[in-house]
C-alpha cells in the first residue's frame, strides 16, 4: 500500500472494530497479532452513551485508572483532580470481568463444536460479544449448535452488559451492619 492508503487502513483498523463493523481489510487472510490487537479493540467497544458494543471504553478506563492508582499506591482512585467511587469501580469490574466469561465459555463451546484454530474462534466470539460484525469468513460454516453460541453471545453483548450495569446501580441498598474486614492475600 502507498502511504496514504497505509494511513487511511490503519485509523479505519482502529474505529471500525470499535463501533461500525466495516472491513477494510480481509480478516480471513490477517496475521494473529492484528486479529488480536482488533479483538482488545472490540472488546473495549465504543463510548458508554453510543450504540457500540463492548465493555465500553468508560468501563475499561475506569478499571485502567484504579489499577494506575494501585501502583501508585493511592486509597483512592482520582482522574483529573476527580474522585471515583468504589461503587462505579466495582461495577466496571463486574462489567468486564462478566464481559470476559461470556467470550471464555463461548470461544470454549465453539472450540469444542469445531476444527477451527483457536484465534479465528476467539475473534468471531469477541465480535458476536461485541456486536461488531466481523468475521473471518468461518461463520457461514459453523455446525448449527456453534451458530447458536454466537448469537447468544450476541444477545449477552447487546443487552447484558447494560442490563447488568443497570441492575448493579439500581440494587444499592445501606447494610444495617458491618462485618470484620478481612485482607487476603493477593497475588
Amino acid at each position: 500500500m502507498p502511504v496514504g492508503g497505509k494511513i487511511l487502513a490503519t485509523l479505519a483498523g482502529t474505529v471500525f472494530p470499535r463501533t461500525a463493523g466495516f472491513n477494510s481489510i480481509d480478516y480471513g487472510a490477517a496475521s494473529p497479532e492484528t486479529l488480536m490487537v482488533t479483538n482488545i479493540l472490540m472488546f473495549i467497544g465504543g463510548g458508554s452513551a453510543g450504540t457500540a458494543g463492548g465493555i465500553k471504553i468508560t468501563t475499561f478506563l475506569v478499571l485502567f485508572f484504579a489499577i494506575w492508582n494501585e501502583i501508585r499506591g493511592r486509597d483512592h482512585v482520582t482522574v483529573a483532580h476527580r474522585s471515583i467511587s468504589s461503587s462505579s469501580q466495582r461495577q466496571a469490574l463486574s462489567v468486564a470481568l462478566l464481559g470476559v466469561a461470556a467470550v471464555m465459555a463461548g470461544t470454549l463451546l465453539l472450540l469444542m463444536f469445531t476444527d477451527e484454530p483457536l484465534d479465528r474462534v476467539l475473534f468471531e466470539c469477541v465480535s458476536a460479544f461485541a456486536t461488531v460484525g466481523l468475521s473471518t469468513g468461518i461463520t457461514p460454516h459453523l455446525p448449527p449448535d456453534a451458530q447458536w453460541v454466537l448469537m447468544i453471545l450476541m444477545f449477552t453483548g447487546r443487552i447484558g452488559t447494560i442490563t447488568v450495569a443497570s441492575a448493579l446501580a439500581l440494587s444499592s441498598r445501606p447494610r444495617l451492619f458491618q462485618l470484620p474486614e478481612e485482607r487476603p492475600v493477593i497475588g
